[in-house]
């Protein structure tokens, strides 16, 4: 049966190859609580290790969008799946929660060992820096649906976090302050809009070196999302923090707004952070308006946090001692403007 399902163009034992040889890759990311071995029908995690009182699952899913395309183009595929994990835990953390486990889902239309081993590579090195286990998955080779050499991930978190712990952004109020952590660059957001300014109209060359990214173009949007969670749980401990906010597709006009109560409104002052260099470039290529690039990007800053005034200088100390690079970048204001809840200045 399964030579005659390989001639229609899937290849059972293959994949029942690769994922034998991941084994050890993926068993390295196994925190206590996993239960389970590879190979079940679903992923077993116990919670009683974690001694949270009154505990909260938080779940999270994501993808990382057309940046697939860039990491095809350019033939490398083992950072791709820092990005996935990244944009669930990120989004999981903005609760507090701690991500407990992952699951990943990849399709394609004819699977490729390497590529394979690649991807699952970025996604276990994600899952190590999150502190999270990747707990299961699914593999989907799906021929005729899929271009050749293409696939699609897809990504799933879960964490955990007591009740009362949760952020909600419920106790905003006029007069908190934002700050900001930097982002490694683009993340994993506006690729489409990235592409067609950068690729196709300026018609540049990844792999030409641009002398305001000291790098070439390709490597610098092939830089994986930041994941934050080590950060913010060490700064749980100490401080309370009143919102989270990721900032992904959407970027500060959209994002923003989600954990803010509906009578408030941000100011953001961009002179408080260095805008990185790839922003520059393609506002200055596709000739975009600096509001629409804030709706868009993340500007150089990966996650906003909102605070009590009265503790921005301490926090701002413990993210020096936590190497993280952290700017006071606004204030929370009364919203005067139904349709407007952030200020670009």
């Amino acid at each position: 049966m399964s030579e005659v399902y390989k001639k229609a163009g899937v290849d059972i034992e293959l994949a029942n190859n690769i994922i034998n040889s991941l084994k050890p890759m993926i068993h390295s990311t196994h925190i206590p609580g996993v239960i389970s071995e590879i190979g079940h029908f679903a992923g077993l995690f116990s919670l009683s290790q974690e001694k949270v009182e009154d505990p909260v699952l938080v779940s999270g899913t994501d993808g990382v969008g057309t940046k697939l395309m860039i990491a095809n183009l350019m033939g490398q595929h083992d950072t791709i799946g820092i990005d996935l994990v990244a944009m669930c835990v990120n989004d999981i953390l903005t609760c507090g929660a701690k991500p407990i486990f992952f699951l990943d889902y990849l399709a394609t239309g004819r699977l490729e060992e390497q590529k394979m081993v690649d991807i699952i590579k970025g996604i276990t090195d994600g899952c190590k820096i999150a502190g999270c286990a990747l707990l299961g998955g699914e593999t989907a080779e799906m021929p005729g649906f899929y271009k050749e050499g293409e696939y699609d991930l897809s990504g799933f978190a879960v964490g955990i976090v007591a009740r009362k712990k949760l952020i909600t952004g419920g106790n905003i109020i006029p007069g908190d302050i934002i700050i900001g952590l930097a982002s490694s660059g683009l993340h994993s957001n506006g690729f489409s809009l990235v592409r067609k300014v950068l690729l196709e109209e300026a018609n540049l060359s990844l792999t030409k070196k641009i002398a305001s990214l000291h790098r070439t173009l390709g490597e610098e949007l092939i830089q994986p999302t930041r994941i934050y969670v080590p950060t913010i749980l060490n700064l749980l401990k100490e401080f309370s923090i009143k919102g989270i906010a990721h900032i992904t597709g959407g970027g500060f006009i959209d994002n923003i707004p989600r954990i803010l109560p509906s009578n408030l409104a941000v100011h953001i002052y961009t002179d408080k952070w260095p805008v990185l260099p790839i922003f520059s470039l393609i506002q200055e290529k596709g000739q975009i308006d600096i509001s629409e690039m804030f709706h868009t990007f993340n500007m150089g800053i990966g996650l906003v946090l909102i605070v009590a005034a009265e503790q921005k200088e301490s926090i701002l100390a413990r993210l020096s001692q936590l190497k993280e690079s952290a700017y006071l970048i606004g204030e929370v204001a009364w919203s005067t403007e139904k349709d407007q809840r952030v200020y670009i200045h």
